[in-house]
């Protein structure tokens, strides 16, 4: 088997838990990208087996720890766990996470159904070249009725790897349409966000709608996951996104659902500023924008983002009022976020209180000693007068 040596620090990393092994921790590879390789420490012990990039700034995922060998009959057990524990749950979706990478013991693998089909990303070399296995293995597990390749996301060109959306099994059609809760969906699965939709926040929305009422603002709609969850306990909708597609969808959902609302396309700095000077009050305000930290480097400035919008959120807010918050930027801890919360709070002059703190669904699992798993932070804050 290929092999790769690395440092004391790498060992130290990988018996305090994480999977990830960086590049500075390498001595030596004996090794080609992609392939499934023994990582041997420096005292020349075997700590494991991983999947090794030869492109990446993360080289191994770690897949098994000592002499314990990854081989197909492994990746059916993990895979099979992972459904069996998604069965556990009892969701109230036909749209769901069925493994959710690193927090499933199966680095840089994704896989989401959608109703009878599966929606797969591999998000390293290794995992890319495990794909046709993986695909064989669900085919047996669960028998959809097709599954998607949606190999588009832009870190698979830090890796080298294509960006692709390929059916790999059975047929896939052009949309599907699923449920959460209440609320239907029709979802382009080759072209929507993710894999499709935003699934990690289906609880936060179900959490949101115990304190909706009255007036409700909901900045970056996308698809108007909050906005259409919580109609049904508000008096009027708006929903913002400044994408004009997605205004679309919010809209033909909507309808679908025959839930009233008023989306528009518009930047939600400034539609916040303008709401503001023009005296509106919400009962309810929901921000949930993308990701403003990709990396490291920009962390001080989705901070000021951050501050910006909640800043806004917290004057539009009527006495009593609820804003739910969010930020799925992975750099951006919760500590940093719940600082800058209290930041726009003192700096707007509105006292809020935390109602809840949550994170990404249960079918989006956090590793313990991983933290970059723990990737959406939530807050739901009342204003306190």
């Amino acid at each position: 088997m290929s092999c790769v040596v690395i440092n004391a620090r790498g060992e130290q990393r990988v018996r305090s838990g994480h999977p990830w092994i960086y590049r500075a921790d390498v001595v030596d590879v004996e090794a080609e990208g992609g392939d499934l390789v023994s990582v041997i420490g420096p005292r020349q012990r075997t700590i494991g087996q991983a999947l090794f990039s030869d492109r990446s700034q993360i080289p191994l995922r770690m897949l098994t720890r000592g002499d314990a060998p990854f081989d197909e009959a492994a990746l059916v057990a993990r895979l099979e766990r992972a459904i069996q524990f998604r069965d556990t749950l009892h969701l109230d979706a036909t749209a769901y996470r069925l493994v959710h990478a690193e927090a499933d013991l199966l680095p840089s693998l994704v896989v989401d159904r959608y109703g009878p089909h599966l929606v797969v990303q591999a998000l390293s070399q290794g995992m890319d070249r495990l794909l046709p296995v993986v695909t064989r293995c669900l085919e047996t597990i669960v028998t959809p009725d097709g599954i998607l390749a949606r190999n588009d996301p832009k870190v698979r060109a830090l890796e080298g790897l294509d960006q692709v959306v390929e059916v790999l099994a059975g047929t896939v059609p052009e949309t599907v349409r699923v449920t959460e809760g209440p609320i239907e969906y029709e979802v382009d699965l080759r072209k929507g966000q993710k894999t499709g939709l935003f699934l990690d926040q289906r609880e936060n929305r179900e959490a949101a709608a115990r304190y909706a009422h009255g007036r409700l603002l909901d900045c970056f709609t996308y698809h108007g996951g909050f906005a259409l969850r919580l109609a049904a306990h508000c008096d009027t909708v708006e929903a913002l996104d400044a994408s004009a597609d997605a205004i679309a969808v919010t809209t033909a959902n909507a309808r679908r659902n025959g839930v009233q609302l008023d989306a528009r396309e518009a930047n939600v700095f400034d539609e916040l500023r303008r709401l503001e000077r023009a005296g509106e009050r919400f009962d309810m305000i929901v921000l949930d924008p993308p990701a403003f930290a990709k990396n490291k480097a920009s962390v001080q400035k989705a901070l000021a983002g951050y501050k910006e919008i909640n800043l806004r959120a917290m004057r539009l807010l009527a006495p009593g009022g609820y804003l739910v918050t969010c930020s799925c930027s992975y750099n951006v801890t919760e500590d940093m976020f719940a600082a800058v919360l209290h930041d726009a709070s003192v700096d707007s002059h509105v006292t809020v209180g935390v109602v809840e703190k949550r994170m990404q669904g249960r079918d989006h699992p956090v590793l313990v000693g991983a933290p970059e798993t723990h990737y959406l932070k939530c807050f739901i804050l009342r204003r306190v007068e």
